[in-house]
């Protein structure tokens, strides 16, 4: 039974590996997770955004965009924000940010902005998502703007999340 349960997990063949083969697996474990790590830091650099990619959670944004849709977001200064752009923002006390479509937009001469969001699929404008007091989002609230999209990508994070016991 010992050995059954042995070789159904696969550990047989790590106990046949010398301690060089199971360091080797394990450096080479470390390098996929150190590229992905440098890849991921290096796409926050190249579009200013902390989250250059995220996945629309909702059906608020249909049809433009999909439960599952990955979205690619940049945040550059210079390329202003303006209305009908597709913008992913966070919410103070909200840990998960949204995608919505801007309605309304205000600028300043100074460069601060004043954002008004409503998505596709709602009736209303947002301003009863923004935190309690909150009238318009700032510059600070957008962490950026889509850019591009891979549809249903993303859809296995729904079901991760839906599904915790498939994780």
């Amino acid at each position: 039974m010992k050995e059954f349960i042995i070789s159904s997990l696969g550990l047989s063949d790590v106990a046949k590996m010398d301690k060089r083969q199971i360091l080797y697996q394990v450096l080479n474990f470390g390098m996929i997770v150190s590229t992905a790590l440098m890849i991921w830091k290096g796409l926050i650099v190249m579009t200013n955004s902390e989250s250059p990619i995220v996945v629309v959670l909702s059906g608020s944004m249909e049809p433009a965009f999909y439960r599952g849709d990955l979205l690619f977001l940049t945040n550059h200064r210079d390329e202003p924000i303006r209305v009908g752009d597709i913008v992913v923002f966070k919410i103070e006390g909200r840990d998960i940010p949204i995608v919505h479509r801007v309605l309304n937009l205000h600028e300043k001469e100074d460069g601060t902005i004043k954002v008004l969001t409503k998505g596709d699929n709602n009736r209303d404008h947002d301003r009863g998502l923004y935190a309690p007091g909150q009238l318009w989002l700032q510059h600070k609230d957008i962490i950026g703007r889509a850019k591009g999209y891979v549809p249903y990508v993303g859809y296995v994070t729904i079901v991760m999340n839906d599904y915790p016991k498939l994780k």
